[in-house]
């Protein structure tokens, strides 16, 4: 059945036979801790990342629907687009409690301080009391207070995805698309090119001070697998703000653009390449410019994606560079 279901568009018909044999409740970490999971019926995901995890396990009849705020590339971009079209689009705004209880949803999907928040009063504990199950990207839970949990932010992909397959009843499902991503990641690093790792810096957004990615999410890997080094990979943060003086010490040669909101791409390296201070780092003098999409730098599935294309950006800057 599993090899089956690799090769077709959805497993739905999985997950019924396995709530149909009486698959019970199941015992699953969400960040550090140990939870009890029933079978969700009327998941609700929110953004790109979590609603591609449950669409690549092939869970679409799982999924009542899906939160995308604005800043969000359209779903229609993404390889699953016919499964966001079969569910409901909830909420084009944040994700909030009362969304969630009029939905009736069974499961939450979403990151920790991204869709879950206590700033804005949904958290796990919240939706516990509720009776409402939540699950969070392992990569998000790396400051989850209480329950802390650290694994590198491929590693949480694959977690996610394990995890998700025990909670669903689809473990076999799970491992096969674990099993080809980790081929594919391994396809990349024995085709990055030789010689000293490329310093590359991650521009997602500001402009008195960049916001860029630490050490502790998905683009830190993509560009570590693909030959090159993430100038503030040193930072044991997610996404976080740093000084502009701190990006022309580090003379990056290389710098990714997260594509996201109503801000274009081209509009971010124009303010790169008209900004006085960035005037003489090597990225920009020579306009050494990758643009990843924002689904491919969130944890989720298009984080291969994402890797394979600047993989092969880097393969070919290394040889102009040499």
């Amino acid at each position: 059945m599993a090899a089956t279901c690799v090769l077709l568009a959805g497993c739905g018909a999985e997950v019924e036979e396995a709530a149909q044999a009486g698959l019970g409740p199941v015992t699953v970490q969400r960040c550090g801790e140990e939870v009890e999971y029933t079978t969700p019926e009327r998941a609700v995901a929110y953004e790109g990342g979590s609603a591609d995890k449950l669409f690549a396990l092939g869970l679409t009849d799982h999924v009542h629907g899906y939160v995308m705020p604005p800043a969000n590339p359209p779903v229609t971009e993404s390889p699953w687009a016919d499964d966001y079209a079969s569910v409901e689009l909830l909420s084009d705004d944040l994700l909030n409690r009362e969304l969630v209880v009029d939905a009736e949803a069974d499961l939450v999907v979403a990151g920790w301080n991204s869709g879950f928040s206590d700033q804005r009063g949904i958290t796990p504990q919240i939706l516990d009391g509720l009776g409402i199950q939540s699950f969070m990207h392992t990569e998000s839970c790396f400051n989850y207070p209480g329950h802390p949990e650290r694994v590198r932010p491929f590693e949480g992909l694959y977690t996610d995805l394990e995890r998700l397959g025990a909670i669903f009843g689809v473990s076999e499902r799970a491992e096969a698309l674990v099993a080809d991503y980790r081929s594919r990641v391994e396809a990349v690093v024995e085709q990055a090119p030789e010689g000293d790792p490329v310093p590359v810096f991650l521009y997602d957004s500001g402009t008195d001070q960049p916001f860029t990615a630490g050490g502790q999410v998905p683009p830190d890997d993509i560009i570590g697998h693909a030959g090159g080094e993430n100038v503030f990979g040193d930072l044991e943060e997610r996404w976080t703000q740093v000084g502009w003086e701190a990006v022309v010490e580090a003379e990056p040669e290389v710098i990714i653009i997260l594509d996201y909101g109503d801000r274009p791409a081209e509009d971010k390296i124009d303010f790169l390449t008209s900004s006085p201070i960035m005037a003489e780092v090597p990225a920009v003098v020579e306009e050494n410019f990758f643009v990843l999409d924002y689904n491919e730098g969130i944890s989720g599935p298009r984080n291969i994606d994402g890797l394979e294309k600047f993989a092969r950006y880097l393969r070919e800057f290394g040889a102009d560079r040499s």
